[in-house]
């Protein structure tokens, strides 16, 4: 089982990556084959010029944008799961794992009275959110109903769908030397000491659950 994962973070070494790499630990220990790749490819979202849905074009179910991102792109064709994992920005994910996710799925979504699928056959897929915010503020702002929307997409185009969200992550390596005063440093940093290798411990169960409880169809 081959078990696909993109950090659409710009760090390579910080929460997000940490969190996959753990998740990647727990799909291997179950036989998985992992590759993760990093956000450092040069890709723009989605260009409407919807040739992935032309009748009887060469491109049709497939995205026509050709870049950095199409070689990954590729590779999805021949995955048995996907993991993707990103920072939330002002409520949503950054800007380049929304592009990402807008290459990933729209070639597969059909224009037709079900809005199926073209992807042939049935993948688990798993997301792991990471954000500065802490749970009280999430709920407040909503948030759930955009791990919610996410999770429907990805559940119409692959299949069962599932995330994780580690929230309250600690940013900065020394608070001290950033205009900071919204948070508590002192309580990031505890919080970051016992709590974020719960989390870590969560990423693992998670890259466990998606290759053990997803029979590849």
């Amino acid at each position: 089982m081959k078990v696909l994962a993109f950090n659409g973070s710009p760090r390579k070494n910080w929460n997000t990556a940490t969190l996959l790499n753990k998740a990647l630990e727990g799909a291997a220990s179950h036989g998985a084959e992992t590759e993760l790749f990093h956000h450092n490819y040069t890709y723009k979202g989605c260009a409407s010029c919807f040739q992935c849905k032309r009748k009887n074009g060469s491109k049709y179910g497939q995205c026509a944008s050709k870049d950095e991102l199409t070689p990954l792109l590729e590779k999805v064709k021949h995955a048995d799961a996907i993991l993707i994992g990103a920072p939330v920005y002002f409520g949503t994910v950054n800007g380049e794992t929304h592009s990402f996710l807008e290459r990933l799925m729209f070639p597969y979504l059909v224009y037709d009275s079900q809005f199926s699928s073209l992807f042939p056959r049935k993948i688990p897929t798993a997301f792991i959110y990471t954000m500065g915010a802490n749970d009280e503020r999430t709920r407040l702002l909503g948030y759930e109903q955009f791990y919610s929307l996410n999770q429907m997409f990805l559940e119409r185009i692959f299949g069962k769908s599932t995330y994780l969200v580690v929230t309250d992550t600690y940013q900065f390596d020394d608070y001290s030397k950033y205009v900071s005063s919204a948070f508590d440093s002192i309580a990031k940093a505890k919080r970051h000491a016992t709590e974020f290798p719960k989390d870590c411990q969560k990423a693992y169960n998670l890259g466990v659950e998606l290759v053990s409880n997803h029979p590849i169809c």
